[in-house]
């Protein structure tokens, strides 16, 4: 999940405030937004230029002038989902003061995100992970880049708890990342087999309970 720094999270340059997009960056934004949307609910092995231009309406030849490949499609809707968690989970969090309430918004952004860009096939990035773990080749090693940004993202949130005095000096912030990291598995998991008021319910628990363990 690329672009978790505020600084780097945007994918395209800035813009000045009173400039517009193009009919062609709104174009493109409509085919990725859909692309996210099928990648979250069939796997990004889905996205073609074919299935793309059924799902907007538009012509074959309009997306290859956007993306000339099945492979650049992936990449771009890869990207374009890591923006969206980017900028729904952790620019927002970075609001909060540096330490447990950031890493608390981070948690909640984080379980809401999925609902809120409207992907009821959950996050596309994590189901990519699954999808190319065996599959050798560039889009295995983009997500593979993006999941190892993540962890060192988070780490340094952690670092910061401990160094504000939060969490106590003998905490490991890999070990309490793989825990964070666990807890919103576990809660996607329990969405499936119980419902999402219970699923919620436990997973706070379980924050709740790996902060009081590491708390200074």
């Amino acid at each position: 999940m690329r672009g978790m720094n505020p600084a780097s999270a945007a994918v395209a340059p800035a813009r000045s405030p009173t400039s517009r997009p193009g009919k062609g960056e709104l174009t493109r934004a409509q085919i990725l937004a859909a692309a996210v949307e099928q990648a979250s609910a069939a796997g990004f092995e889905s996205l073609t230029i074919g299935t793309l231009a059924e799902r907007t309406g538009l012509s074959k030849s309009g997306l290859f002038a956007h993306f000339g490949s099945k492979l650049e499609l992936q990449k771009a809707a890869l990207d374009e989902a890591a923006r969206q968690f980017t900028e729904r989970v952790f620019l927002p969090a970075f609001k909060a003061p540096r330490g447990v309430k950031r890493l608390r918004a981070l948690f909640e952004n984080w379980l809401a995100w999925t609902k809120h860009a409207n992907l009821p096939g959950g996050c596309p990035i994590d189901a990519a992970s699954r999808e190319y773990q065996h599959q050798p080749g560039p889009m295995r090693e983009m997500i593979l880049e993006r999941q190892r940004h993540l962890d060192r993202e988070l780490r340094k949130a952690v670092q910061l708890a401990i160094d504000a005095g939060e969490l106590a000096p003998r905490t490991e912030p890999a070990q309490l990342v793989f825990d964070f990291v666990g807890v919103i598995s576990a809660y996607h998991r329990a969405e499936l087999v119980s419902s999402h008021e219970e699923a919620l319910r436990r997973a706070r628990a379980a924050f709740d309970t790996l902060i009081r363990q590491h708390a200074a």
